[in-house]
């Protein structure tokens, strides 16, 4: 049994098939700004858990991910329908996904400390669980859908801005709206009551999204590949994954996904204690910033595709990253040196927002070509392998988005407790001494995660070239397969190759 399937020719792909792929992002993108953004701060300082409490639910929530994300890829690779391989898990995530989103800003009031814990956990674990069956064959469709370069690169980026819209975009309402601070200082993000409408709201705006993005690629289905006809016990499928998972282009982008997404979710988790407290920003002025991250992030997805074509993925992806790091951390050195206005004033705020522009373009370039490296890997694993495994490869692109919420906030609840950071904390009441600590930490902590990640980059061995020569070898092994089915059915054989090897010599 040939193990590269034939598909269908299929018409070029259309821009409106395109936007409604694209705009499932949003739903994973807000769940994944909200768990950076407002989780550890709501249960630490709203609902009173410590902030090691919250990092070991998000802990014991990273190795759930870690068994269930390859497992749910496998089984979508492998899996038979009458809606192909990747649609009926992205229905089956439409309504318990955005239930345990609102279930989880809405814990019940009066419970004990071990209590919370057990309710976070379940909610978090069911959230994640459900956000996998939906973000995984989402993800995974990207590739089938597109298939040249540097179209891929642009799919993808489109896929990004919807997620960087939805996210960011959430953000801005929740602290313009939901959770608005009152002219008295009352209310905001330290306030429960808002986080009922903000994770309603939310919770729907998933709901329509999930629906749109399935129904609208439901007609790609019969250009998609269908599942393998036939049948593997778990040992042989373990050996599969194993095989798969063996190539040194998967390995490197792994590695640089881990670091990438640890080190961006350490920095979102301090985020709002850097805004609220490090530069004593108004929610006003935060929601303002937050908007400015909705601007320079587009441009960065607009930036990316350009970027690659220029310099190629790799190159490209090295220089953004890079540019991006020493942005990013400007801003704390200066003050710490004492070369930065003082807080409340408008140069202040003028640098910053500057910063958050440029920052946020660069890292939404760097994202962009990041995820598209990793999709170029599918293609040279069939053709190391004889199979199509994109569920199973890009379940770690789906991971390290969960570690950006899981191991990175661990990381800053980590600080805030080291630093002993005051709970019921007031703008302007932190001490400074505090504040610098830090500010100390927080530098190299990101610094050395974020260049570890470039530095596996240049590792990275699959350029323009060596893609299109795979894509190459799986349209000559597709003919191939064409044609030795058509012999052995006009001879009245089954169809498939003698002692089961794939047209691309290795075994099926």
């Amino acid at each position: 049994m040939t193990a590269t399937a034939t598909v269908i020719d299929r018409p070029p792909l259309g821009f409106g098939t395109k936007l409604l792929y694209a705009c499932g992002s949003t739903a994973s993108a807000i769940k994944l700004r909200a768990l950076g953004t407002f989780l550890m701060i709501f249960y630490n300082q709203v609902v009173g858990l410590p902030p090691q409490t919250v990092t070991l639910v998000l802990m014991i929530a990273l190795i759930f991910d870690a068994l269930v994300d390859p497992l749910v890829g496998q089984i979508s690779d492998n899996f038979k329908s009458r809606l192909g391989r990747r649609h009926p898990f992205m229905y089956a995530a439409a309504i318990p996904f955005p239930l345990a989103f609102f279930l989880l800003w809405n814990p019940p009031q009066g419970w004990s400390d071990g209590a919370l814990f057990f309710y976070l956990l379940a909610c978090l674990l069911t959230l994640r669980f459900c956000d996998t069956f939906f973000e995984l064959p989402h993800s995974a469709l990207a590739p089938e859908l597109a298939k040249d370069y540097d179209e891929r690169t642009s799919l993808i980026s489109m896929r990004l801005l919807f997620g960087v819209i939805g996210g960011l975009g959430m953000t801005v309402m929740a602290y313009q709206v939901f959770l608005k601070e009152a002219p008295d200082g009352s209310g905001g993000v330290l306030a429960r009551d808002g986080y009922f409408a903000y994770s309603l709201t939310a919770a729907l705006i998933i709901f329509a999204a999930i629906l749109i993005s399935t129904r609208g690629t439901q007609g790609q289905i019969p250009y998609l590949r269908a599942a393998p006809a036939r049948k593997a016990t778990f040992k042989a499928m373990a050996r599969e994954v194993a095989h798969t998972l063996n190539n040194k282009a998967f390995v490197i982008a792994t590695l640089t996904g881990m670091f990438v997404a640890v080190a961006t979710g350490a920095r979102n988790g301090l985020e709002i204690y850097f805004g609220l407290y490090f530069w004593e920003l108004t929610q006003g002025q935060l929601a303002l910033i937050t908007m400015v991250n909705v601007a320079g992030a587009a441009f960065g997805v607009v930036l990316a595709p350009r970027v690659g074509r220029r310099f190629g993925k790799k190159y490209g992806c090295i220089l953004v990253f890079t540019s991006a790091l020493l942005v990013g951390i400007a801003p704390v050195v200066l003050r710490l040196m004492g070369l930065l206005p003082p807080n409340g004033t408008d140069l202040l705020f003028a640098i910053l927002v500057g910063e958050t522009f440029v920052n946020t373009a660069l890292a939404g370039a760097t994202g962009v070509l990041l995820v598209s490296m990793v999709a170029d890997v599918i293609e040279d694993a069939e053709v190391k392998t004889g199979r199509r495994s994109e569920g199973l490869l890009l379940s770690a692109d789906n991971l390290f988005k969960k570690i950006v919420s899981g191991v990175g906030v661990f990381i800053s609840g980590s600080i805030l407790a080291f630093i002993n950071f005051p709970e019921n904390a007031q703008r302007g009441g932190v001490p400074q001494e505090t504040l610098t600590d830090l500010g100390m930490i927080y530098i190299p902590t990101v610094a050395a995660l974020y260049g570890v990640g470039i530095l596996c980059i240049f590792a990275f061995n699959i350029d323009r070239a060596k893609h299109e020569d795979n894509l190459r070898r799986l349209r000559e092994a597709a003919a191939a397969a064409d044609a030795a089915g058509l012999v052995e059915d006009e001879a009245g054989g089954a169809p498939g190759l003698a002692g089961g090897a794939s047209p691309l010599g290795v075994k099926a």
